[in-house]
């Protein structure tokens, strides 16, 4: 950790240029002493990463950033909000450090929270940053998580991991056994130290898998951002034996969707089939991740259109938590038809349909955007269809 980046010309230099070319601050390079170019173009970088991303510290004075691609494996704000609302008690300790993004929000629900972080360069401006920010009940320990945990006697109320979904012989992994840490290798050490384990994955991981390789998992969260899903959050608690329960979110900027259901409820409810009626709902991505397809038809008293389209259908509007539609029209899929109703310019999309979004528009000569929304589906008996929608 340079500590000259936070000299008050530098910071200056550094605001000043947000938007500027890095290549063009490389070329012309700087006059300081005591930082390089290099590290400048680090220090932009990073904080242009963390306008949207990281609003608090983008707009805190005299934060120290790491490298981007920390930024990037970071929680976002809404992510680590959402989180910390979770779970509260007087002590935490995150594993994994990381840029801290995490801990700042736990610090909100917690009486202590200790910051494993195996870096040292990112440990200490982490905890310079914590300053910064005015958060004093945070304890940053330059250590491996677990060869801390290792170390002390301490128990906590809630641990915390984000293990690293890369490993330097895999690239990007999959399965928890393939990350780092391992922790299906060391839940023993974890629950010996907390009953609550909170555990970040990515949300390639497939949840099946997830299931098979853990021990006492109680719930599951997909969480989904604008209609994204950023990530799976495993609740762990010890001795727990009961059915799991699936939640999903998509945050939206205050009108979040929220759906949950009983995982082994999905595979045992059955549901009904229909032809489209009057509206027409596509369900976020976080159920679409989470395989809430009979849960939402049971809970929400609406009708699939055919086994693997994950498209439904209802004659009274609901409160859908996704996309609603209401339908204009139905045709088959045949392009004398489509010609007919000379749309130039529309919204498509396709469930459960032989080609792809790509193939679809270069073959009717239909642009992407304005009012009109097509779906490219198979119906319940198999009949490849279209339906005209506009959008509620």
């Amino acid at each position: 950790m340079n500590s000259s980046i936070l000299n008050t010309d530098i910071q200056h230099f550094i605001n000043k240029n947000l938007h500027s070319n890095s290549y063009e601050i490389l070329l012309k390079g700087t006059t300081f002493d005591s930082v390089s170019t290099k590290e400048l173009i680090q220090q932009i970088e990073a904080k242009v990463k963390c306008e949207k991303k990281l609003p608090t510290w983008f707009n805190t004075p005299y934060i120290y950033y790491p490298n981007k691609l920390n930024i990037e494996q970071t929680s976002s704000e809404i992510t680590a909000t959402y989180k910390a609302s979770l779970i509260h008690g007087k002590t935490i300790i995150d594993v994994t450090g990381g840029f801290g993004v995490d801990c700042y929000y736990f610090a909100k629900q917690f009486d202590s929270v200790t910051h494993c972080e195996i870096d040292k360069n990112l440990s200490e401006l982490v905890n310079h940053n914590y300053q910064q920010l005015q958060v004093s009940n945070i304890k940053t320990v330059n250590s491996d998580g677990l060869s801390y945990l290792e170390k002390i006697d301490n128990t906590f109320d809630w641990i915390y991991v984000d293990p690293s979904r890369r490993n330097g012989s895999k690239g990007k992994v999959f399965f928890l056994n393939d990350c780092l840490p391992n922790i299906p290798e060391h839940l023993d050490l974890l629950f010996n130290r907390s009953k609550n384990i909170m555990i970040k994955t990515s949300p390639l991981l497939d949840m099946s898998v997830g299931i098979g390789e853990l021990h006492h998992v109680k719930t599951i969260h997909v969480i989904a951002v604008n209609n994204e899903v950023k990530e799976l959050l495993w609740i762990l608690e010890h001795g727990f034996t009961d059915d799991i329960v699936i939640k999903t979110i998509n945050l939206k900027q205050g009108n979040d969707d929220y759906f949950e259901f009983q995982l082994k409820d999905e595979k045992s409810l059955e549901f009904t089939y229909s032809k489209p009626l009057t509206y027409l709902y596509e369900p976020n991505t976080a159920i679409l991740k989470a395989g809430a397809f009979n849960a939402v038809s049971d809970q929400l008293s609406v009708y699939k259109l055919h086994k693997h389209s994950h498209l439904y259908t209802s004659e009274l509007l609901i409160n859908f938590p996704g996309r609603c539609f209401k339908i204009e029209n139905i045709i088959p899929y045949n392009k004398k038809e489509l010609k007919q109703l000379a749309i130039t310019k529309a919204n498509i999309t396709t469930r459960n349909f032989p080609e792809t979004v790509e193939q679809i528009r270069k073959k009717l000569n239909i642009k992407d955007g304005g009012d009109v929304y097509l779906f490219f589906t198979t119906d319940v008996n198999g009949n490849k269809i279209v339906i005209v929608c506009s959008k509620i």
